[in-house]
């Protein structure tokens, strides 16, 4: 596992960092911060309103020099400058891969195909920003004439996960005065508990597929359609006044009964699970205002360029995603646990889970051969300190090796007594506890049974990223969605993987879509899958007769 992660199996760089973690294994952080007292102080950094403190990692600085020499070497500057030119990186698929387009200004170009798209991505902005205006004033009015008070988004994936994590992230700066629901799951409860106290004569619904013929999102859709005829008296003509589309497939959203004046457009070279900052964000806007939605596309925008000029060694998506890969592929970490200490961030690991894992869970090269190296840890965590009381244990006195990053503001967007004083006490603890966990002479000295020491003893030397900004804003949030962008392309650059394709979602679809016929055919229709399959549809099939 710890050949180079290219087509180069003998790049001098992976063998320098193979060579420097043999002398480095052993090495506690305690001896680390002992040798470096300053390293705390040293081993940071402080760009557009972050603060990446990875000074309680086990590395020295000779490491950092070490991955930057591999970023290097893997051509990280030429590859980023690629994606930001508009190159057909996602080779597999053909395409350019430009959600750094989606936050660019008006005065930008960036051209693709030979056609500037940053007068198109601004033309979609113009036309949310009027729409959400109109609903958001209660100029927009449902069939009935009552204005629009609930809005549900119905998607899955990339146009579920970015639009719910941003609506919890930036719920401080919502119009309270309206409800946003989300829909996702084909499981029909998701629908019905969404709904079950709406009013459909004051409820928009925000249909998004780039393709509209994705199964849940349709079968959801389509609940959606029954639901509001239903209570509205059967007349077609007020899908119109109800739905609108985030899709690129006129015709079909023409059938569906929308509006196509109504329809809110993106592009190919946008991948789902980077598009929350697109169209996809329409109920985003609807939550928070355009002005504040445009913030949040600036702090985006600053990341980017950040990632596309700063020197690795003080680049803060480029040095997350090398610690990423020497905790990985050097210190044998199989996972990383996204710990965000503010409640409002509550659903920021499942996005990283889909940004990271749909991203970076690939086994072969760009040039499909095999790769002989582990890449795409699971991302995974919850809010602290709602994690101290249910997985640390393991983080803290497993066995396993479970690197950390832990996100959080120095001021609280609700000052209450206090509560910030100790969350964030909480956050310097755990980090502090993890690096250098307690002796078993600390554990002796405090007077503790010697039956018990060895359970009271802390191993220490786990390693823990700490990201610090004042608080969280829409710039703030942009910002960090964008470190962890481009922190998986960094990874994904030196794994020479490709980043942007999916395929590895598209055969449970497909096998899907033959079952499900299969369910409701007769018990005698013949079935060809293997015996554990065919067995559990005919169990199907008898229940469900």
């Amino acid at each position: 596992m710890n050949s180079h992660p290219s087509s180069h199996p003998q790049n001098p760089a992976w063998t320098a960092l193979t060579e420097h973690h043999h002398k480095l294994c052993h090495v506690h952080l305690r001896e680390l911060f002992a040798e470096e007292p300053l390293r705390g102080e040293e081993m940071v950094i402080d760009a557009i309103g972050l603060t990446l403190d990875y000074s309680k990692n086990r590395m020295y600085r000779e490491t950092v020099a070490l991955l930057v020499q591999l970023a290097e070497s893997c051509h990280l500057r030429a590859r980023i400058e690629a994606m930001f030119r508009g190159d057909r990186i996602n080779t597999t698929e053909n395409r350019s891969v430009l959600h750094i387009a989606l936050r660019a200004p008006r005065t930008a170009s960036i051209v693709v195909d030979g056609v500037d798209v940053v007068p198109q991505v601004h033309a979609v902005l113009d036309k949310m920003t009027a729409f959400c205006n109109r609903v958001r004033r209660g100029e927009w009015k449902g069939y009935t004439g009552n204005r629009i008070r609930n809005i549900v988004n119905i998607g899955i994936g990339g146009s579920d996960l970015g639009p719910v994590m941003a609506y919890e992230a930036l719920k401080h700066y919502s119009d309270r005065s309206l409800v946003f629901r989300f829909v996702s799951n084909i499981d029909g409860t998701d629908f019905v508990e969404a709904t079950r106290d709406l009013d459909p004569s004051e409820t928009l619904v925000i249909v998004s597929s780039k393709t509209f013929t994705t199964q849940e999102t349709m079968t959801n859709a389509l609940s959606a359609r029954e639901w509001l005829l239903s209570g509205l008296g059967g007349d077609s003509e007020a899908v119109a006044k109800h739905f609108v589309a985030v899709s690129t497939n006129a015709e079909k959203v023409s059938q569906f009964g929308i509006d196509t004046a109504n329809m809110f457009g993106f592009w190919d070279w946008v991948g789902g699970r980077y598009s929350m900052d697109s169209a996809i964000g329409l109920s985003t806007m609807l939550a928070i205002g355009p002005e504040a939605f445009l913030e949040m596309l600036g702090g985006f925008h600053a990341m980017d360029e950040h990632f596309r000029t700063t020197p690795f060694d003080r680049n803060l998506p480029a040095m997350l995603g090398l610690i990423s890969v020497w905790n990985c592929n050097f210190l044998g970490a199989h996972t990383l646990a996204i710990l965000p200490y503010d409640q409002y961030l509550k659903r920021f690991p499942a996005y990283l889970q889909q940004l990271t894992m749909e991203s970076n869970g690939k086994q072969v090269t760009l040039d499909g051969q095999r790769v002989s190296h582990s890449t795409g840890p699971i991302y995974w965590g919850e809010p602290g300190t709602n994690g101290q009381h249910s997985f640390y244990q393991l983080i803290h006195q497993g066995t396993r090796l479970i690197p950390c990053d832990f996100i959080a503001f120095l001021e609280s967007l609700h000052p209450i007594g206090d509560h910030h004083d100790k969350l964030f006490a909480n956050v310097l603890a755990q980090s502090e506890a993890l690096a250098f966990g307690k002796t078993t002479e600390q554990v002796i000295a405090e007077g503790t049974p010697q039956e018990l020491v060895p359970h009271r003893v802390f191993e220490g030397n786990r390693p823990s990223n700490t990201i610090l900004a004042q608080k969280l804003t829409p710039d703030i949030l942009g910002k960090l969605v964008a470190l962890y962008e481009h922190a998986v392309y960094t990874q994904g650059v030196i794994w020479n993987i490709n980043c942007f394709d999916q395929w590895g979602v598209e055969l449970g679809k497909a096998l899907a879509q033959r079952i499900v016929p299969e369910l409701t055919a007769s018990s005698e229709a013949p079935l060809q899958h293997d015996s554990s399959t065919n067995a559990l549809i005919r169990r199907y099939r008898d229940a469900r007769s």
